[in-house]
């Protein structure tokens, strides 16, 4: 294992419900920034870090790393069973709840909000919600 950053997992969620899977709503090619540098994993333990997400300021998910239900290893460990893992590859590891799906009433983004993503230790990253442009139709 190389290192670690923050990452943003954005989803959208209409695509997501489309079919039984999750993953189109995951790929879209403005997805999954991550930075805003790499920690390299001699410089960190990984597994008792604070990770908050808060959208235009407001705070939405607060928890630690070692809240996670599988740590990085494990992971790895699992992923590496079904592919090749690849020097530059990425693992998202997941979020905390909070996650504006899940909320009652839900909460979605919308265009213009601000995702900021905090780690400790790992830094911060900021993304702005833009408007789709026109999905590709498969005929």
């Amino acid at each position: 294992m190389f290192g670690y950053c923050v990452g943003n997992d954005v989803s959208v969620r209409d695509w997501q419900k489309r079919t039984g899977q999750w993953t189109l709503g995951k790929s879209f090619d403005t997805h999954a920034p991550f930075g805003p540098w790499i920690t390299t994993a001699d410089e960190i333990d990984p597994h008792a870090l604070g990770i908050r997400s808060f959208v235009n300021g407001e705070p939405r998910q607060s928890s630690s790393t070692k809240q996670m239900l599988f740590d990085c290893e494990a992971q790895i460990e699992h992923v590496s069973e079904a592919m090749t893992l690849e020097p530059g590859d990425l693992i998202f590891t997941g979020t905390p709840s909070g996650v504006g799906m899940a909320r009652n009433p839900p909460l979605y983004l919308k265009t213009g909000d601000v995702v900021r993503v905090e780690i400790d230790g790992l830094g911060a990253i900021e993304n702005r919600v833009e408007a789709a442009s026109a999905a590709p139709r498969i005929e």
